[in-house]
């Protein structure tokens, strides 16, 4: 039977690489940094990592390295449990509550990842009767988690003030008991940053809550690392906010729900992806404590961030690429041809250059770029080279 299924898959992969939309996984033989070593791909050997999430260059920090090898000791490997059973540890509930103190939230859940905890939040709070009011660009994780929802959905155009008022009026007149607005604090396609005051001044004028998705920001966007609700001054006005622990905050893995306290308990009681999904690891869970502390005093981080940040973005434009507009650390490179944008991220890697190309379905057709992420580890040196190396391969590909 699967002969059949075998040759419209392979029919279909084919396809994918005709188009020039084959993603292929490159494989690293070395811990994440702001340089790796690759085992697989167009140059094998040592090269500059501009495509991680590592922003504040923590996922080989020695101190978060020596909190994990402390955690095994105490806590052990695995919990190989579900919280409500046995999988519930002193760890865990301290991270909770240490994450609830530094973003300002009531109480905090802990995830397997975020994705799960986007999964885990609009069924478990919204029914048939209620309303979900979603950016256009919000994350594949929030967009899936909605549809597990029976709420009624609607969406408004990216960060558009306007289009979500009418929504949010569509869904009152139709008679919504609650209402939800959600949104990527950063859009990690783009780069670009939602205007939280506007949309909490607009969702409390129909009395809806609000949910924020801060993975792009929380640890280094804001004044003390906070993210985009410390940025724009509306912690406060922030019902709901989910993140993960795999980018700024260690780059391992796992997510939360920061959010009101009854939220909270109720996710406890009914959100599926945390009923049914073992434990985050121990050594995780402490190995993030450890990442709580160093944020504390973490301004030289950030700072280096922003000015790396600063540097490829003007030195970019320098030299004709066009780049979206902003100042956060994802800065896309816009090339509008997958083919073209694959070729070039090939050409990159051959300068030693790690850049990854991003196509159809993950940006909308005709939109292909190279995404490119600064990290606090690198040096003023390494953003230079990478910027050498991008007019370099253009010249190649122009040839």
């Amino acid at each position: 039977m699967f002969d059949t299924v075998r040759a419209d898959l392979r029919s279909t992969l084919d396809g994918i690489r005709d188009a020039g939309l084959h993603k292929p996984e490159r494989v690293i033989g070395s811990p994440q940094s702001a340089t790796v070593t690759v085992t697989t791909g167009g140059r094998p050997g040592e090269v500059l990592n501009f495509c991680a999430n590592n922003y504040l260059g923590l996922a080989d920090h020695p101190e978060v390295v020596a909190a994990a090898h402390e955690a095994l000791d105490r806590w052990g490997y695995g919990m190989a449990s579900v919280r409500f059973i046995c999988g519930t540890q002193e760890v865990h509930k301290e991270l909770e509550q240490r994450l609830s103190a530094f973003l300002g939230q009531e109480d905090t859940i802990l995830y397997s990842s975020c994705f799960d905890a986007n999964g885990g939040v609009f069924e478990t709070l919204l029914e048939a009767e209620d309303a979900v009011i979603s950016d256009a660009l919000n994350h594949a994780s929030i967009i899936d988690g909605i549809r597990l929802s029976k709420a009624r959905r609607f969406r408004y155009a990216n960060r558009d003030m306007a289009d979500l008022e009418a929504k949010l009026k569509e869904a009152a007149d139709g008679g919504a008991r609650r209402m939800l607005v959600v949104t990527d604090g950063v859009f990690s396609m783009d780069g670009h940053v939602a205007p939280l005051a506007e949309i909490c001044d607009v969702a409390e004028r129909f009395g809806a809550m609000v949910m924020v998705d801060d993975s792009h920001a929380v640890g280094f966007v804001g004044p003390g690392g906070r993210g985009t609700p410390e940025l724009h001054g509306v912690m406060d006005r922030v019902d709901i906010l989910t993140g993960t622990l795999g980018k700024a905050l260690g780059g391992a893995s796992g997510g939360y729900v920061a959010a009101r306290a009854e939220i909270v308990a109720l996710l406890r009681q009914r959100s599926r992806p945390y009923l049914f999904s073992n434990t985050l690891a121990p050594v995780i869970a402490a190995a993030s404590l450890k990442v709580l502390d160093l944020l504390e005093s973490a301004g030289d981080l950030r700072t280096r961030l922003v000015a790396n940040t600063a540097r490829f973005r003007s030195r970019m434009a320098e030299e004709g690429f066009d780049i979206l507009p902003g100042d956060h650390p994802i800065v896309p490179v816009m090339i509008g041809d997958a083919a073209v944008a694959g070729r070039l991220a090939e050409l990159l890697l051959e300068r030693g250059v790690y850049a990854v190309g991003f196509s159809y379905p993950v940006v909308p057709q005709g939109q292909a770029r190279i995404r490119v992420q600064l990290s606090a580890a690198h040096s003023t040196e390494d953003v230079d080279r990478a910027v050498a190396a991008f007019v370099a391969a253009r010249a190649d590909l122009a040839g």
